[in-house]
C-alpha cells in the first residue's frame, strides 16, 4: 500500500499499472492517473486498519486515507478499503471501495444545551463545560 501511495506521489503510472492484479489491468484511464497525481500535493498516508496480508497470507485488506491538495491548494481526503493479493511473491492490488459509514449510537441521554451541567457546577451546560466541548 505504501509503496502505491509513493508511486502517486511521483507520478509512477507504470509501477502502478505492474501492481495491478490481472481483473484490473483494462480499467482506469492512465492519462487520468497521471494527470491527478501530478496536479495534486500529496501530504500524507494514514493506515487505519490492516487486515492479514502477512508474509504467509495470499489476501490482505488495507484501509487508509491519503491526503492530498489540489491545484487550488485545497485539502481532500481519499478514504478507501483496499484489497490485496499475493501472486508469484507481489503484492498486487485487486479492488477499492469506500468504507462503510460507522453509525454511531448513543449510550447516554443527549444533555440539553439548558439543562443542569453534569460536573455538578450548578450552572446551565452551555455556560459551563459545553464551551470546553
Amino acid at each position: 500500500m505504501r509503496a502505491r501511495y509513493t508511486a502517486y506521489t511521483r507520478a509512477n503510472i507504470p509501477f502502478l499499472i505492474t501492481t495491478l492484479h490481472a481483473d484490473n489491468k483494462n480499467e482506469g484511464d492512465e492519462a487520468a492517473a497521471k494527470k491527478w497525481a501530478e496536479q495534486s500535493q500529496w501530504v500524507g498516508l494514514d493506515i487505519v486498519s490492516t487486515e492479514a496480508g502477512g508474509a504467509k497470507d495470499t489476501e490482505g485488506v488495507v484501509e487508509f486515507i491519503a491526503r492530498f491538495r489540489d491545484r487550488k491548494g485545497e485539502l481532500h481526503s481519499h478514504h478507501e478499503v483496499s484489497t490485496f493479493v499475493k501472486e508469484d511473491g507481489r503484492w498486487l492490488f485487486r479492488e477499492g471501495r469506500t468504507p462503510e459509514p460507522v453509525t454511531v449510537t448513543r449510550t447516554a441521554p443527549k444533555i440539553g444545551r439548558n439543562d443542569p451541567c453534569p460536573c455538578g457546577s450548578g450552572k446551565k451546560y452551555k455556560k459551563c463545560c459545553e464551551k470546553a466541548a
